[in-house]
């Protein structure tokens, strides 16, 4: 990136832009419609809850399936018609999962959905990738924000629909078309052209290049995509804790109200969208790996002390400054991942994306097999350890760049 960031971008790229912030707030929100329906479709398929925790793993299984076709679909498509008809897919699998009828169609309809959900995912950070080499300054945090922004208002419209008494079926068919319309109206404003008009820039110095080490640009290449699938699985770590374990320890060990058990989360989320909506700032002044180092250590440290020293204040702020730290990584080693050099568009970003979501498939029996075997409270170590790791390994992310005559 090497655009002076105090030149206005020009008129179609300020377009992309913001076409594609709608294919990352769709993308957030068609999930988040079908995720408060789970409780009304288990009764209604009438199944217990290990059958139910089975049929929903299919989302995640469809996911990691798919992950590594995305980089073929993208070269076939390109990133935005990819995001597009990911979009579209995926929202039909939503939509026959609120329509089905027994546990194996509901299965495969979120198995669908998940490996059409893990190919948009690839394409549009493909293609924000892309708006962000034309703007010569970091943007795709903020792709990032505007999709949680995306997941909650996806929420509300579910709360509002159930409110209401719409079926499943028809509430879902309906967000799914407002999604998939949204996405087909953000389609004309993408930039035109294939995914390798924009010059391949270099990963910026690495360990090895820095300790003198001689390393050929095969081996180079493969150790700095190990890095970034660490980096970025540390971030979904963390994301995954306050997701499925935060409520938990916060009701159990720490005897803690329903209502104030929930706070982990929500402190998590809140600050991990703060961070996205500061994080380009941030990259921009500092550098990719920078900030990530802050970001390994406010994790290992905010979350270190608060398993330390249990309260529930403690452990709320120690949720909320995981949150904050791992805000940037995944979009940095997505980042990373798309620029390395010899790998085919796509490939890069589509291995650490599929890599990463197998990570977090395996993320939470591994945390329960530590809470069984000792107490959830060592199982919850997993965050401070995915902080360590990101100090560990951010030296192959990017330095601060200075713009021309600066």
């Amino acid at each position: 990136m090497t655009v002076d960031a105090a030149t206005r971008p020009p008129v179609a790229v300020r377009r992309a832009r913001v076409a594609v912030a709608v294919l990352f707030f769709t993308n957030g929100a068609l999930f988040a419609n079908l995720l408060p329906r789970y409780p009304q479709i288990k009764e209604a398929l009438g199944i217990g809850n290990a059958g139910y925790g089975l049929a929903v793993a299919a989302f995640p299984a469809g996911a990691v399936a798919a992950g590594l076709a995305a980089g073929v679909v993208i070269r076939r498509l390109g990133s935005a018609r990819a995001a597009v008809a990911g979009t579209l897919l995926t929202a039909v699998g939503i939509v026959a999962a609120g329509f089905s009828g027994t546990v194996g169609l509901f299965a495969a309809a979120l198995f669908l959905a998940g490996a059409m959900d893990a190919i948009t995912d690839v394409a549009q950070n493909a293609h924000g990738l892309r708006v962000q080499r034309r703007y010569g300054r970091s943007v795709i945090n903020s792709f990032h924000a505007i999709w949680s922004i995306g997941a909650v208002t996806g929420g509300a419209m579910a709360a509002g629909a159930i409110a209401l008494g719409l079926p499943p079926g028809l509430h879902l068919a309906v967000s799914g078309a407002v999604c998939t319309a949204a996405a087909f109206a953000a389609l004309p404003f993408c930039l035109p052209g294939p995914d390798t008009d924009s010059p391949v820039e270099p990963v910026a110095d690495g360990p090895a290049e820095r300790a003198g080490t001689a390393v050929t640009p095969g081996r180079r290449t493969a150790w700095v995509l190990a890095a970034l699938v660490l980096i970025a699985t540390a971030g979904t770590l963390v994301e995954d804790a306050g997701n499925s374990w935060a409520a938990l320890y916060l009701s159990g060990p720490l005897h803690a109200s329903v209502a104030l058990a929930a706070s982990g989360f929500i402190a998590l989320v809140g600050a991990q969208f703060v961070g996205r909506i500061l994080g380009d700032r941030l990259v921009d002044r500092f550098g990719q790996r920078a900030v990530a180092r802050a970001g390994g250590l406010i994790t290992a440290a905010g979350m270190g002390l608060a398993l330390a020293f249990p309260t529930v204040p403690g452990t709320i702020l120690g949720f909320a400054a995981a949150g904050f730290g791992v805000a940037t990584l995944v979009p940095a080693a997505m980042h990373e991942a798309d620029e390395l050099p010899g790998l085919k568009p796509g490939s890069g970003l589509a291995l650490v994306s599929w890599l990463m979501r197998l990570g977090f498939l395996l993320s939470p029996p591994l945390v329960g097999l530590v809470a069984d075997a000792a107490s959830l409270r060592a199982g919850l170590l997993v965050v401070p350890f995915a902080g360590v790791v990101v100090l560990l390994l951010a030296g192959v992310l990017q330095g601060r760049r200075d713009r021309p005559g600066s």
